[in-house]
């Protein structure tokens, strides 16, 4: 997938060409379509709020014939599944990554989107290929929102006023975290009882960094197995970090705490490093610094591979979709077209610090960007164009495997399951999604 942030005045506006186009007096005159669409506020409302009034109203501006109508909830994406499978929810679909959408889509909950790519042009919109990761059986469900990696965020001040360096390889990751764990801090600031998917962001990151990816792109193409001894020594890792208690201080806790409680964590120096994404830079903020009552500062440093090697996982962290039982697709796509606009989209990432979908943008439109996020974003850029990435779970893995690995992997945490068995179980799940062809498009290296 080309990630770069290249593009041109003209193609903002031939992004808003379509809804200018379906606008006529008729409509205006009547009453708007109303569509429905509801955000999390998981992480509080702040980032619901911004992105009702850069993308929400705007769109309901333009007076086209249908306005869109927000709900705020926690927990959005469980709402939305055991409302799409009663054949409810609302017309525009948000999901936490293509795998999730491709669930959707194998289930026939989501309406296809070809005729609208092709009415708003979204080919010359998008970044080539980056649309393949919402087809299904060559239809396309989702439209692929908020690039994004992971890396190794640190408390910066911590670190210097021990002497502690930032690591390079996992082993000095360990090193540095019993060293940490000695010192009366806790190593990890992460919880899940707010995401019990969050357990594939160290899957993933341990099976990516310590195996590579080239090792994981032949077994998503399934060339090696999932079993091979490369994938087994990061696993069993990552079981020891659990098992030491070096996230959150134990499992009693991973399983409670909350993502606020984890940022408070690590900003006031209770712990000392965090695995995470891109999206929580727009949360620092609230940790680090004046605003958070402390002169802490966030440093951060690629994810630590087995062998020093720097590469970061490539992610695409929510898709949007139209209900296949909303009245109005044809109007759902037509604001997705405002959506997924390069105005629109770069708006959403200096104002509301929300990863941009892979479309392309200027550095002008960067100018407001968190620093931080913009050199991450930057050096994700690099990795892509040497081939030199890896694979998040919720992009690249099948939908019933991804789920076996969130769920599954906690019986291994507590002991009752050995890493073979578990990845053993995994290989079963991904050989069966895969004959079945369920499994998402991996771009060749």
């Amino acid at each position: 997938m080309n990630v770069s942030f290249r593009w041109a005045a003209v193609a903002a506006l031939a992004a808003l060409s379509p809804l200018t186009a379906l606008m006529s007096p008729g409509a205006v005159a009547q009453e708007p379509i109303e569509l429905s669409m509801w955000l999390d506020v998981t992480n509080g409302p702040d980032e619901a709020d911004c992105i009702e009034r850069v993308a929400i109203d705007s769109y309901n501006a333009l007076g086209n014939g249908s306005m869109v109508k927000v709900t705020q909830q926690a927990n959005s994406w469980d709402a939305t599944k055991t409302a799409l499978a009663g054949g409810a929810g609302p017309d525009l679909v948000g999901t936490p990554g293509p795998s999730f959408a491709m669930q959707l889509a194998l289930a026939g909950q989501l309406a296809p989107l070809d005729e609208a790519a092709a009415e708003f042009g979204w080919d010359g919109i998008f970044a080539p290929n980056s649309l393949n990761l919402g087809k299904v059986d060559g239809k396309l469900y989702a439209i692929p929102s908020e690039i994004e990696t992971l890396v190794l965020y640190y408390n910066k001040t911590l670190f210097e006023e021990n002497g502690w360096t930032a690591p390079t390889t996992i082993d000095e990751m360990m090193t540095l975290s019993q060293t940490i764990a000695d010192a009366g801090i806790i190593p990890f600031a992460h919880v899940n009882a707010e995401w019990r998917p969050a357990n594939e962001w160290f899957v993933g990151e341990f099976l990516n960094h310590g195996a590579g990816p080239e090792m994981v792109y032949k077994a998503l193409i399934g060339e090696v197995p999932w079993t091979d001894p490369a994938f087994v020594a990061p696993m069993e890792t990552l079981a020891t970090m659990q098992a030491n208690g070096w996230f959150s201080g134990g499992l009693d806790r991973y399983y409670t705490g909350t993502f606020a409680e984890a940022g408070s964590m690590l900003g006031e120096g209770e712990a000392a490093m965090k695995i995470e994404g891109t999206w929580f830079l727009s949360d620092a903020p609230n940790y680090f610094g004046e605003e958070a009552g402390n002169s802490n500062e966030l440093g951060w440093v690629p994810m630590p591979s087995t062998d020093g090697t720097v590469s970061y996982t490539l992610g695409i962290g929510q898709t949007y979709s139209v209900n296949a039982n909303s009245e109005h697709p044809k109007e759902a796509a037509q604001f997705l077209g405002h959506y997924f606009s390069p105005a629109i989209q770069a708006a959403l990432l200096s104002e509301c610090g929300l990863a941009n979908a892979p479309v392309d943008l200027s550095k002008e439109d960067l100018s407001g960007v968190d620093p931080m996020l913009a050199e991450i974003n930057a050096s994700l850029n690099e990795a892509y164009a040497a081939n030199n990435y890896g694979y998040t779970t919720w992009t690249f893995w099948p939908p019933e495997s991804e789920t076996y690995l969130i769920e599954e992997v906690e019986k291994v945490w507590a002991g009752d399951v050995t890493v073979e068995d578990y990845l053993a179980g995994h290989q079963e799940k991904f050989d069966a999604e895969r004959a079945a062809g369920a499994a998402p498009p991996v771009p060749a290296r």
